[in-house]
């Protein structure tokens, strides 16, 4: 068996190149198109399912939030505006940062 290999020393012509080209380009854009189509669906699909979950859990919301109004807080619990309630505050606040010190706490030693 004799073995014949077929291989060109001449480079590819220029209708060769263009042609290649051409074709490399139509390729591309056809990739672009499929990804984009995918990243459509793939958008439609998480809105469904975003839906179905917000559909799906809406007594359970509205079940916290009633419970949430027949419970008062814990009697620990502060709020942000019970802890300086009783403070009278004065004075210039730099770069929206204050610290309180209270210095009845303070001891010194000696």
């Amino acid at each position: 068996m004799k073995y014949i290999a077929y291989s060109s020393t001449r480079p590819p012509s220029l209708l060769r190149k263009i042609v290649a080209t051409v074709m490399t380009i139509a390729l591309a854009g056809l990739a672009l198109m499929f990804s984009a189509v995918i990243l459509t669906v793939l958008l439609i699909l998480v809105v469904i399912g975003g839906s179905i979950f917000w559909w799906k859990t809406r007594e359970l919301r509205k079940q916290m939030k009633q419970h949430r109004q027949n419970f008062p807080p814990p009697s620990g619990a502060n709020k942000q505006s019970d802890i300086f309630a009783d403070a009278e505050l004065k004075g210039q606040v730099i770069e929206g940062e204050a610290v309180r010190v209270d210095e009845s706490v303070i001891r010194v030693k000696r």
